[in-house]
């Protein structure tokens, strides 16, 4: 099998959840105890003449900071369902359906980071959000990046899950995957039926597919100055054997924070770092979709901004 062939099966087997298999039974009981039900809300955000969708999962509290979440290419909200139940169990959650994905318009031009990220911040203030926590996977990752740079004010804290901050931050060989393509290469897979089940343009398949192509063909990239501005705290998390480079992940996590010299001196931390990197073993891109206990366990203290505990020797 070839390598963009490789890509699309495994694109389309992240389309739909994916079990913890990996998570030891300690682990996948406690997911399932934390993802109790809430009430979920479907609502439209009006962007340029662009319909944005979203859903809503839990109430918007005040004093509880809401948790934004952005899914990868050619995927839509609900194949982010089993991150985000656990997730939505302590925090609301607010998911987009990325423009020209999923229940969103916008299908007919290209696809950007930028654009993306204002669409992201449209739905935020339709909603009355003044600042949200995001967590991005893959495309969604480099959104919550752009999102952080372009509406600083508007993002608290990012997790960049499986992701860049520039093209090269990927492997050559991923990108020259992803270039050979082709709508036929989705025939009959969950990506393919999907897209025609929600979108509001079923026959344009074939468009999300190009524009997914070019974005993932053209050079983009945010700047050392750029990311060291960030306000919030970042947490990179990626596989062993992803498609992103370790080198990169490595260097967005020293860019954001990482690396503290006094802690790593007195080999213990007394206060929540400014960034955290976690690199999963024998992990890929699609995989770390099925290591979700894993990724809940590390995210959430996180996001609450817990110190990590004392040892108990």
């Amino acid at each position: 099998m070839s390598v963009f062939a490789l890509l699309a099966a495994a694109s389309a087997a992240a389309a739909l959840p994916q079990p913890a298999h990996a998570a030891p039974p300690a682990a996948a009981a406690e997911t399932a105890k934390a993802a109790a039900p809430v009430t979920v809300r479907n609502g439209d955000a009006d962007v340029n003449g662009t319909r944005i969708h979203y859903q809503l999962h839990g109430d918007l509290t005040p004093g509880k900071t809401p948790l934004l979440v952005l899914h990868g290419a050619f995927m839509f909200s609900d194949a982010m369902k089993p991150l985000i139940d656990p997730l939505a169990a302590t925090r609301p959650v607010i998911a987009i359906d990325a423009r020209g994905h999923g229940r969103s318009g916008g299908v007919d031009g290209k696809l950007s980071y930028d654009q993306m990220a204002d669409d992201a911040a449209a739905v935020l203030a339709k909603l009355g959000v003044k600042q949200a926590d995001v967590l991005g996977y893959s495309m969604g990752a480099s959104t919550a990046i752009a999102l952080a740079v372009r509406h600083p004010a508007r993002v608290g804290k990012q997790v960049v899950l499986s992701g860049t901050s520039r093209l090269d931050g990927w492997y050559p060989e991923v990108l020259a995957g992803i270039a050979q393509l082709t709508p036929a290469t989705f025939a009959g897979s969950p990506i393919e039926t999907g897209y025609k089940s929600l979108s509001p343009t079923p026959d344009k398949f074939p468009k999300l597919v190009e524009n997914i192509k070019t974005i993932d063909a053209t050079p983009f990239a945010y700047s050392d100055e750029q990311l060291r501005a960030i306000p919030g705290k970042t947490m990179v998390i990626i596989g062993d054997a992803d498609g992103v480079r370790l080198d990169h992940a490595i260097q967005l996590f020293k860019l954001r924070g990482g690396g503290d010299i006094a802690a790593a001196t007195q080999g213990f931390m007394t206060e929540a770092p400014k960034a955290r990197l976690a690199i999963l073993p024998a992990t890929s891109h699609i995989g770390i979709m099925g290591e979700v206990p894993a990724i809940v366990a590390m995210v959430t203290p996180f996001l609450d901004d817990k110190a990590p505990p004392p040892p108990a020797f």
